[in-house]
């Protein structure tokens, strides 16, 4: 009889807000927000949260250990390259992602809307059907960074499966 494995792993990402940069979540552009996110790459906090809950999933660090911010090659980088890559690894590995429950913590704008193609874009992602994927968005409840508006926040959590092979 073959043991199954599973791994569980946990991310979370902040960037603050910043006039005169598109936003963008989970891998969608958010039209007509009056700011984006401030950071070396896309800034896309939720694929960053979910990057760093599949590396710590598969025991393999964090994402500034593998996208520095101080390299320059990942400047303006677009975060679903960065999902991908980690994505490969985990192919070598012979891990297969089970699920993904996140959240995106924002004020503004409301997600309601967002939730439903942001969460189809991240089973294109991540090569899953969409039953494997939950979008979740909570507000600040005008409440520290996230409740004024100065940050966008993002959680999550990923089950992964060891399919062949050690793990």
């Amino acid at each position: 009889m073959t043991a199954v494995t599973l791994r569980i792993g946990e991310g979370h990402d902040t960037h603050r807000t910043i006039s005169d940069r598109r936003l963008i979540l989970g891998g969608v552009v958010i039209t007509g927000a009056p700011f984006g996110l401030d950071g070396h790459s896309d800034a896309d906090v939720l694929l960053h949260a979910i990057t760093d809950a599949v590396l710590g999933a598969a025991g393999l660090g964090d994402i500034g250990e593998w996208f520095a911010n101080t390299d320059e090659r990942w400047r303006g980088a677009d975060s679903a390259l960065l999902l991908q890559t980690v994505l490969q690894e985990l192919e070598r590995k012979s891990l297969r992602l089970v699920n993904l429950d996140c959240t995106v913590h924002a004020e503004k704008p409301r997600m309601g809307p967002w939730k439903p193609l942001i969460r189809q874009r991240l089973s294109e992602l991540l090569g899953v059907n969409l039953q494997q994927i939950n979008v979740k968005a909570k507000s600040g409840e005008s409440v520290g960074p996230v409740g004024r508006g100065e940050a966008i926040s993002a959680t999550a959590v990923v089950l992964l499966q060891q399919t062949s092979g050690s793990g």
